[in-house]
């Protein structure tokens, strides 16, 4: 899916899903476990932690393809040359 992007597109991309997309997830989730917690009560301590756990793990799924390689130095870029290299 983001195979097509280039991969400066995609380093923009990470870059807004961490900065604005992350802290909009946890807004979430912390959300539905509160509500969960008012509607049903408040599970076991190590079943809220498991959920929290389980959460936080689960929305790099869908990214999995845009985070592959965003590490790694852009492969269409000019290689660096140092001055002792010349």
């Amino acid at each position: 899916m983001f195979d097509k992007l280039s991969y400066g597109a995609r380093r923009w991309l990470v870059v807004l899903l961490l900065v604005v997309g992350m802290p909009l997830y946890i807004i979430l989730c912390v959300g539905l476990v509160g509500l969960m917690v008012t509607y049903i009560g408040r599970p076991p301590i190590l079943i809220e932690f498991a959920l929290y756990v389980v959460l936080g793990v689960v929305w790099v799924f869908p990214f999995k393809g845009l985070f592959k390689g965003i590490g790694k130095p852009d492969p269409n870029a000019e290689p660096i040359v140092w001055d002792d290299e010349r």
